[in-house]
């Protein structure tokens, strides 16, 4: 290998707060996440490229050396790999990368993977930085912003029934440029038993995503966001947002039955096609209802019967919970806004309405 340039280093580590924060431009043209597929889909920094110097196979083999042979077997063998899979990613990802190329590496802790891959895109010429303390830095700097972010948000909450148009308003409201955080979009999840809608993020990765969300807000501007419990699916909100929405003002949205029936049809449409799935959902509410019930709605579902399956778990499940969960939760969310509907005409009247009058 040549020797390293007189004018190429690994600069010195970088940290968090120093140089990067949400919603600021990163100083760097490429934030590069040195560990595993594994540990990248679990979560990772914004924006961040996945250009792993171990496998997820290799890494656990490393570590099993590690624990039951020596700590140097574990050394040459991942060494061994690292050499390979940096050897790969020079020419493949950094192959297009001219002279001025910057990065930032981090891997867990800022340890000999991202050091590792550091040193050798130095020795090519390139100004490389690796980020200190890893991503173990980032996830107490994310910790620590959804503790301090939100209690400065102006929130207003958007509250109202099962069916009753809540997410169309606040995708209304976001087309008209008001702030709106949609947690069931972050959360892959609509709230409810039913209301699964793909592989949910993991909850490092959902408070990530969160913070990101919430930094790009102005605090002198509302946040509109859907009434929910702590959780959602299998994520949780952070404290400070669930203490800053509970004490928020809001509206309560209003609609009659019929047609909160007929929403709910064409909003959990995508669980009709799989009848067994769908009957196994509901036997996720076997802990409020009695087998008897149970066994009415699987039986609506075998008929294909969607409105009378709707209209019964609206009468029976969710209205109930509704009204418990709200006058505890939502105290303050309870300025009723009638709608005959939730179409986009009249969603989008609410919204200009409420853009103008309280933004």
């Amino acid at each position: 290998m040549p020797p390293l340039p007189t004018n190429t280093s690994v600069n010195a580590p970088q940290s968090l707060e120093a140089f990067w924060g949400f919603g600021n431009p990163c100083p760097f043209d490429e934030v590069l996440d040195v560990r595993t597929p594994a540990e990248f889909a679990g979560d990772h920094l914004p924006d961040a490229v996945n250009v792993p110097v171990l496998s997820d196979a290799e890494r656990i083999e490393v570590g099993t050396l590690y624990r039951r042979t020596s700590a140097f077997q574990a050394a040459r063998v991942g060494a061994a790999y690292m050499s390979a899979n940096i050897a790969m990613h020079l020419r493949v990802h950094f192959s297009d990368k001219g002279k001025e190329y910057k990065p930032l590496l981090y891997c867990w802790r800022g340890g000999q993977r991202s050091s590792g891959l550091a040193h050798v895109l130095a020795r090519v010429g390139w100004r490389v930085s690796v980020l200190n303390g890893g991503y173990k830095a980032y996830r107490g700097q994310v910790l620590k912003g959804l503790a301090s972010v939100p209690p400065t948000l102006e929130v207003r909450i958007v509250s109202g029934a099962t069916g009753s148009g809540k997410t169309r308003l606040l995708h209304a409201l976001a087309a008209r440029g008001a702030q709106v955080l949609d947690l069931e979009a972050l959360a892959g999840h609509r709230g409810s038993v039913l209301g699964r809608a793909g592989p949910q993020p993991s909850q490092p990765r959902f408070d990530s995503l969160l913070l990101a969300a919430v930094s790009r807000f102005d605090p002198a501007r509302p946040v509109w966001i859907e009434a929910e419990s702590n959780r959602i699916g299998d994520v949780y909100l952070p404290a400070a947002l669930w203490a800053t929405m509970r004490a928020a003002p809001g509206i309560e949205l209003q609609m009659p039955a019929a047609a909160r029936v007929r929403h709910l049809v064409e909003d959990y449409s995508n669980l009709f096609g799989d009848p067994d799935a769908l009957k196994g959902l509901l036997q996720r509410l076997a802990p409020k209802h009695d087998t008897r019930q149970l066994e009415a709605w699987c039986r609506q579902v075998d008929a294909r019967k969607w409105n009378e399956l709707a209209a019964s778990l609206l009468a029976i499940h969710y209205d109930p919970a509704y009204a418990a969960s709200n006058e505890r939760y939502y105290p303050r969310a309870n300025d009723p806004v009638t709608i005959g509907d939730a179409e986009a005409a009249e969603i989008d009247a609410l919204a200009a309405s409420l853009h103008k009058d309280r933004d």
